[in-house]
């Protein structure tokens, strides 16, 4: 994978849980009050300073009522 694809769908991923928390009409300091993830960590994920765990991203997918393929972009097959 080249790395400005790489560098893409991680800005991607950011956006998409960025935009799924705000839908869901919370704070990043509402979900730290869940427990699942600190709201400094919640930030830095969604600015793209760390990445997001699996098992992280499943819990919050399920926080925010998504369904995991929400934050899964389909790649365009030519």
């Amino acid at each position: 994978m080249a790395k400005t694809s790489y560098i893409q769908d991680r800005k991607s991923l950011c956006a998409l849980l960025a935009q799924a928390r705000e839908e869901a009409n919370l704070t990043q300091k509402q979900v730290a009050d869940t427990g699942v993830i600190s709201q400094s960590e919640i930030s830095k994920i969604e600015n793209g300073q760390r990445k997001v765990e699996y098992v992280v991203l499943l819990k919050l997918a399920e926080l925010y009522g998504k369904n995991i393929n929400f934050f899964i972009p389909m790649k365009k097959t030519k």
